[in-house]
């Protein structure tokens, strides 16, 4: 629900009991003189009243549910403005300190805390209180008092201030919690980078050694209570040491980061690959069959054979790489053994191939 329509809904109510006061107190008029006359004599002013007020409210109803949504809170308070002013005039003549009820703008704009809107509608209501006041006053209509006209309007100033006040110090509160949300998020922000940052290798920008352990760990787990197939791949890049001492550090720098940018092209996004360390890369394939990690496998073998670097001056780089599924009971410590085995029996056969391990009964066998 808006503040508009909340708005409102006060006013209505404000009215209502407007209207079961006046019932009341003509009710109760047959039981004194003086007030049946007064009801006599001013009865058909309070119904006009009582019907001006209504007609006021339904018409303010109207302009909020036009299509054309416009000065919908300037119609709001302008509605209070002169509802205030009538609820005045109705009770000044029974009620004592009535003019408390002039108030009642200035805390229906603080509801929107706008600055400008505030300032308007108290000066509009200042306005209005010296006119009602000292234009009747002044054509000797009624009698004027000088300590209820400076207090009413010393109350209205105040009030008025006060109401600037409270808005500027929300305005101030709001932006003092902007600026802490925005730190938060900023905070936030960091820690994801640093948790990052923490994960991932910086050169090759795959997972690093540490993130690769904590990876394996849990998804053996998972295998372990689920039945999900992995495979672990231990890739090697050939001669690299060769590669350093031939051409320096930097081109070895290169070559690693050329191998992990297609080692990420080429795995699913289901599969994990990390940096190892130094030269060696590990790759996790989960929810695959033993087929398709090692067709992954030959793929990335063939892509990296096949890259061009020109740091190199003609020569290629090649890799290999020993494959394991992992067998329910074995643990992390022997699925790695095995993968590792798996690539020093591609290491020692001739290099840029992919070995797979397989365990058949008590035998144990290499395939390329």
């Amino acid at each position: 629900m808006s503040w508009n329509r909340k708005i409102m809904i006060f006013y209505w109510l404000t009215a209502l009991l407007l209207f079961v006061s006046e019932a009341i107190s003509w009710l109760t008029s047959f039981k004194s003189k003086e007030s049946s006359r007064f009801w006599g004599n001013n009865g058909l002013i309070y119904i006009s009243v009582d019907l001006f007020i209504v007609l006021l409210l339904c018409a303010v109803e109207l302009w909020l549910r036009r299509e054309k949504k416009v000065y919908l809170k300037r119609a709001v308070l302008f509605c209070g403005l002169v509802l205030s002013y009538v609820f005045y005039f109705v009770l000044d003549p029974i009620v004592n300190g009535s003019e408390i009820i002039l108030v009642m703008p200035l805390m229906t704009s603080l509801v929107y805390f706008e600055k400008m809107l505030l300032k308007s509608f108290a000066i509009l209501n200042i306005v209005l209180y010296l006119i009602v006041t000292l234009v009747p006053a002044v054509l000797q209509w009624t009698s004027f008092d000088s300590a209820d006209f400076v207090l009413v309007l010393t109350v209205l100033l105040i009030g008025s201030m006060l109401g600037q006040s409270v808005i500027i110090r929300s305005q101030e509160m709001r932006k003092a919690v902007e600026s802490l949300v925005k730190s938060e998020q900023k905070l936030i922000v960091e820690k994801a980078i640093s948790d990052k940052l923490l994960k991932i290798d910086a050169l090759t920008g795959l997972y690093n050694h540490k993130t690769f352990h904590e990876y394996i760990e849990n998804l053996i787990q998972h295998a372990e209570a689920n039945g999900v197939p992995i495979h672990l791949a231990v890739l090697d890049i050939d001669n690299f040491k060769m590669i350093n001492d031939t051409f320096g550090h930097w081109v070895g720098d290169i070559v690693l980061k050329e191998v992990a940018a297609r080692v990420t092209k080429l795995i699913s996004p289901n599969d994990f690959a990390a940096r190892y360390g130094g030269e060696e890369f590990a790759l996790i394939f989960a929810d695959t069959t033993a087929e398709e990690a090692q067709g992954c496998c030959e793929a990335i073998r063939s892509e990296v054979e096949q890259m061009i670097l020109p740091q190199l001056e003609g020569r290629s780089v090649t890799i290999s790489s020993g494959l394991c599924s992992y067998f329910s009971g074995d643990g992390k410590e022997k699925l790695f053994r095995n993968a590792d085995g798996s690539l020093y029996q591609a290491k020692r056969s001739g290099k840029n191939k992919v070995v797979v391990y397989q365990e058949l009964g008590s035998m144990v066998t290499m395939h390329m």
